[in-house]
């Protein structure tokens, strides 16, 4: 099975604080891969060095064969936990952002997902909810025709009703010539569109196992299975 992202023997420190040890894992093609661990457990520090972010780490980080960086980031569609867009930019502003920056970028797609969601084109962002900000965030980031999507807690801030859509959104904008790496704490809303799920604690792996079969094997859902295994963290 080709493999979008590789990672092998990562680690990486704050001064004499390890964030990352020994890590080695890969995603994929075509699959939906979730990265869960509790706050601290090392999911930002991993994705920072994805983006190339971050240089001074020990070990193998590879997307499509390119170390992370310039090249790399073509084909990474990454969506950060914190609001990426202008917020004084217009809806259509913001699209016109990602035609200009990215070639493999579908407006059409956008605007389709966006029109769908009731979100007026010619609002600025700041003068819409948190939720619908998030939506847009989403759109626009789904509408590359990427080969890695990476979601860094995509439904963190946003309500019950919000996250489902946010799902349902990930899930049929999902070109399975690609793969998604998504980062969360909150497993029970994110399970039902994982194929796989990496457990962290402490910067380490804690657990990396196809879903269906950890269902299988431990008799239990991923949700439950992450409170037992987290149970001393929260």
């Amino acid at each position: 099975m080709e493999q979008i992202l590789k990672i092998n023997n990562l680690n990486k420190n704050y001064g004499k604080f390890q964030a990352v040890k020994n890590l080695s894992f890969d995603v994929p093609k075509g699959q939906i891969v979730g990265l869960l661990g509790p706050n601290g457990s090392g999911k930002t520090t991993i994705i920072k060095t994805i983006m190339g972010l971050m240089s001074d780490y020990k070990g193998e980080v590879s997307i499509v064969g390119e170390q992370p960086g310039y090249v790399a980031n073509k084909y990474i569609s990454y969506l950060p936990d914190t609001g990426h867009i202008p917020r004084w930019l217009t809806v259509t502003q913001a699209i016109q952002l990602f035609v200009d920056f990215y070639e493999d970028f579908d407006a059409g797609r956008a605007k389709d997902m966006l029109m769908r969601m009731q979100i007026p084109l010619d609002k600025k962002l700041k003068a819409l909810s948190r939720g619908m900000q998030e939506k847009v965030n989403l759109s626009l980031v789904m509408s590359r025709r990427a080969k890695l999507y990476v979601l860094d807690e995509p439904i963190g801030a946003v309500d019950p009703a919000s996250r489902e859509f946010i799902i349902e959104t990930i899930l049929k904008n999902f070109d399975e010539n690609g793969s998604i790496l998504i980062s969360t704490h909150i497993i029970a809303d994110i399970e039902p569109v994982l194929d796989r799920a990496i457990f962290l604690r402490h910067g380490e792996l804690v657990l990396n196992d196809e879903v269906e079969k950890i269902r299988q094997e431990k008799g239990q859902s991923l949700d439950e299975l992450f409170r037992e295994v987290f149970k001393n963290v929260y």
